[in-house]
């Protein structure tokens, strides 16, 4: 459904709600009994996909596990989505053309190594010229600020020193903001600005070894080549010295196996995995070394920035209670079945996906089939390297025709799983709720 379908959906009603004055408990309220009157509603009026006949786990577990935790059916929470072709990039799902911002449905990101045509593309400027007409004349890398010799590296000086290849994570700040209720402003990403390509590259400490760094070194400040648009200043992230000494931490020229593409950062990029994707400044042309953290716009204020502790739904708090957002928490994605799946009856379904967390390692996932009444373990398989996701993999039956939901749950070394409801922060970032995936039964 339409977001602009106020009238029939019941976040459209509690977005109303909240919109004439609503208290936090009033909405509270609202979610536990409302919810079921309103599936009952939508069955009263024929719905075939949601009449209480027709869920398949039983109105128990529906009950339950679905609307005792203060959820709907994922099907109902779904919207149209509009393709726009991007060249390099079918299939993407466009959310603005100017500056490119898309990703890609979960079911087209099954590859463990993420193909270069379904990489996400979040850009902050207009794309370069060099990058749009793949000129490398005249490019270099420019290291200066705290270091005893500044550099000034051509990209054949770059190639020519020790290089690394290595599937990495690179996923957008903004990944699942359009789960956050209430709304944020934003790009409203699913869950598909992500990807884990085979980047090639050479370490960024060694960059930064053979300029020396001084002893008062304390962060990084990136920039690169894309003009801002409007009255913007130019795009620059930073990340603290230990994670910029990380061994894969890459500044990056190539892309599973060949030059990286125009959209995706020719020709060069940083690749600073498991943290927020803003920090891989694409189209890179600077390093500054800094002895305090980088203050440029997008690491100020509530730019790429998170509540550091937990706040109510809605509200807005001080700059100053805000931090720096940096590595991602506990995630996974169902990438098979795909959404809105049919399957027959008494066929045996196999579910697969990814599971990945920014620091730390990913020890389970569990699937659920029944609403998160009951739950079995997947099939975890570790990662090539630190900073790629591991594959899950599990196989499920069920008992009847119906509407039914796939739902995963990954859980990291800490203890930490994914949340069935999304802890809110007013940019949206660091989305992290539990993957739920519709499909029908059928006989």
């Amino acid at each position: 459904m339409r977001r602009s379908d106020e009238s029939h959906s019941w976040a459209g009603l509690r977005r109303l709600l909240a919109d004439g004055g609503a208290s936090h408990t009033d909405l509270a309220q609202f979610d536990v009994v409302v919810s079921r009157r309103w599936f009952l509603g939508l069955a009263g009026r024929g719905s075939a996909l949601l009449a209480l006949s027709g869920f398949g786990a039983g109105t128990g577990a529906l009950l339950d596990g679905l609307f005792g935790r203060g959820l709907i059916p994922v099907a109902w929470a779904q919207e149209d989505q509009q393709t726009t072709v991007i060249p390099g990039k079918p299939d993407m799902t466009v959310h603005i053309p100017r500056p490119v911002c898309g990703e890609f449905a979960p079911h087209l990101l099954s590859h463990d190594v993420t193909p270069t045509a379904r990489h996400f593309v979040r850009n902050n400027g207009i794309v370069p010229e060099r990058a749009t007409n793949r000129d490398p004349l005249g490019w270099k890398l420019t290291i200066d600020g705290h270091v005893h010799r500044p550099l000034e590296l051509s990209l054949d000086e770059l190639k020519q020193m020790p290089s690394v290849s290595l599937p990495l994570m690179i996923e957008c700040g903004g990944n699942g903001r359009a789960l956050f209720d209430p709304p944020v402003r934003g790009n409203p990403w699913g869950r598909g600005a992500i990807g884990c390509s085979q980047w090639t590259g050479v370490r960024l400490r060694d960059v930064l070894e053979r300029a020396g760094l001084k002893s008062e070194a304390k962060y990084t400040a990136h920039y690169g080549e894309d003009a801002p648009i409007g009255l913007a200043k130019p795009f620059s992230r930073g990340i603290p010295l230990d994670k910029a000494m990380e061994e894969h931490t890459l500044v990056a020229y190539g892309m599973n196996g060949e030059d990286l593409t125009t959209m995706n950062g020719y020709p060069v990029r940083l690749v600073v995995p498991g943290w927020v994707g803003s920090c891989s400044q694409k189209w890179l042309t600077r390093i500054w070394i800094r002895d305090r953290e980088h203050d440029s716009q997008k690491m100020t204020g509530y730019s790429y920035r998170v509540p550091k502790d937990p706040v109510a739904p809605g509200t807005r708090p001080d700059k100053s209670a805000m931090m720096i957002a940096k590595s991602w928490p506990i995630k996974s994605m169902i990438t098979r079945p795909a959404a809105n799946t049919d399957l027959p009856l008494g066929k045996e379904l196999e579910v697969a996906g990814h599971a990945w967390v920014g620091e730390g390692k990913v020890t389970k996932v569990l699937i659920s089939a029944d609403y998160g009444v009951h739950w079995q373990e997947a099939t975890l398989t570790a990662p090539p390297n630190k900073y790629a996701w591991n594959r899950f993999e599990a196989k499920l039956t069920f008992p009847g025709t119906g509407y039914f939901e796939i739902w995963a749950r990954a859980f990291d070394g800490a203890g930490n799983a994914q949340p069935f409801r999304q802890p809110w922060n007013p940019k949206g970032y660091l989305g992290n709720v539990i993957h739920r995936v519709p499909i029908q039964v059928t006989a």
